[in-house]
């Protein structure tokens, strides 16, 4: 009997000593700045699709509210020269380049996008600063250089290899499609506006095209992978505005619409 109460004993120590605390890892959740990253935005199963495909290593995405919150520190998740030279993520800028004063800083932004966007009664302008947020957490800029709105054309030439570059407080952002993004595919969702809708690549996933019904605001309403009912959204061009030329929906919290943080 003795016997049979020491077995069970040891039985059971050993089913404790099995059981694991199961730990999660990111092997692009690195503090170089390079990893691509993989989207999940977390494990929030309440997200919206296209909040998934937000990058771990860089981006803490959940659902407050009537908002889906992003925090980010705002660093690019690939090279530049604004890395600063002994940086690891550090590269000689390209030819033509002229590199601003300016170096990466990390930032403590919060995006608070609506979690259902509609369109507002009018269309809003978009200021100076983050008018949006990539799926990587660098901040979306619009068309214009401070501080006069006047045209991109005299900071085009400091942008670095994948279309971005940092302001005098070392906020770095793109004002352009966000190259590094999009190499292997130019139709994938890249970020959100801050009024709710979604910000994609320069063609068309349907068919690989360039859209050509393009309102004034660089959008159209229609289906994509993350929205097989539709819905208007946004895409990069070449020209003016580049990615976003006015809000489509409604933005500011006073309203319930988007705003950040930081």
């Amino acid at each position: 009997m003795k016997n049979k109460i020491l077995i069970l004993c040891i039985m059971t120590l050993m089913a404790c000593d099995s059981s694991t605390t199961m730990s999660t890892s990111n092997a692009d959740n690195n503090s170089d700045g390079t990893g691509t990253g993989g989207g999940s935005g977390g494990n929030n199963s309440d997200l919206p699709i296209g909040f998934t495909k937000f990058i771990d290593a860089y981006t803490d995405v959940y659902v407050s509210g009537d908002y889906v919150v992003v925090e980010t520190t705002g660093v690019p998740n690939h090279n530049s020269p604004y890395w600063g030279a002994g940086h690891p993520n550090y590269e000689s800028p390209h030819s033509g380049m002229t590199v601003n004063p300016n170096t990466i800083t990390t930032q403590n932004f919060k995006f608070y996008i609506p979690l259902t966007p509609s369109a507002a009664s009018s269309v809003s302008s978009t200021p100076l600063g983050s008018i949006g947020v990539s799926l990587s957490g660098v901040p979306f800029f619009n068309q214009y250089a401070g501080p006069n709105n006047q045209p991109l054309d005299n900071e085009i030439a400091t942008f670095d290899n994948y279309y971005g570059h940092p302001q005098q407080s070392g906020t770095y952002h793109y004002h352009w499609e966000p190259t590094y993004l999009t190499l292997a595919d130019n139709s994938i969702l890249v970020g959100y506006s801050l009024d709710g809708f979604p910000v994609y690549g320069p063609t068309k996933q349907t068919d690989g095209q360039y859209p050509t019904d393009l309102d004034e605001l660089n959008g159209h309403t229609a289906v994509t992978t993350e929205y097989p009912n539709g819905i208007y959204h946004y895409h990069a061009t070449s020209t003016v505005p580049y990615l976003i030329g006015g809000f489509r929906g409604q933005i500011g919290s006073s309203g319930g619409g988007g705003y950040y943080t930081n």
